[in-house]
């Protein structure tokens, strides 16, 4: 059946329920006026975190607003994200690959901390730039995982020091509770199927 088929007597009463709708959508949208940087969060076992993190860096790129980025963790690997910035975006997106890879490719705790301490610092100093509308912290809850860094501490420069319109997101699975709890917005991405677990590996284009 086409929309030309259907009974006049169906479509007035989509047509009216529709009009419902966005008359109490509207409501609620008239309520909402103000703006703020937010504190985001992605983490969650399912795969997109960063990725998703990524595509709001791309949407600030867009709209010619600096921002930055610091990767925890993933060490010099080349990434699709890192590479396409650092070739065409450099001018408005600092881009900084502080780890040396993966906590189980590493085996040394005491050099994983040192760099993630190190990266928190270059993280605290983008974000206290109020030229940068948004800073992604890329696995570095990870790091907080391990206890690299002090989440208290990294809660507590982010409610204290971070300038008012500057968002900052915050990827990566295990997301302590503080940090949740300090953040406006949080997105936990489920696992319902992963190829990794039928014997395919990470895919360019797909995974970096």
């Amino acid at each position: 059946m086409t929309e030309e088929t259907r009974p006049q007597d169906e479509l007035a009463r989509h047509a009216a329920k529709m009009a419902k709708k966005k008359a109490a959508r509207d409501k609620i949208m008239a309520t909402k006026e103000g703006e703020k940087g937010l504190i985001i969060v992605h983490t969650g076992k399912g795969k997109g975190k960063s990725s998703a993190a990524f595509g709001m860096i791309f949407r600030c790129i867009a709209h010619g607003m600096p921002c930055a980025v610091v990767q925890f963790i993933k060490g010099g690997m080349s990434t699709g994200e890192r590479d396409l910035i650092l070739s065409r975006f450099s001018d408005v997106c600092q881009f900084h690959t502080m780890g040396e890879g993966f906590t189980w490719e590493t085996q040394d705790r005491a050099r994983d901390t040192e760099m993630a301490q190190a990266a928190w610092e270059k993280a605290k100093e983008l974000i206290r730039d109020p030229a940068n509308r948004m800073v992604l912290l890329d696995e570095i809850n990870i790091a907080l995982r391990y206890d690299y860094l002090d989440v208290a501490e990294v809660v507590a420069f982010l409610r204290d020091e971070k300038p008012e319109m500057t968002h900052v997101v915050l990827t990566g699975r295990n997301a302590k509770e503080p940090l949740i709890e300090a953040a406006d917005l949080v997105t936990e991405m489920e696992l319902v199927k992963h190829p990794f677990r039928s014997g395919i590996k990470a895919q360019v284009g797909v995974e970096f």
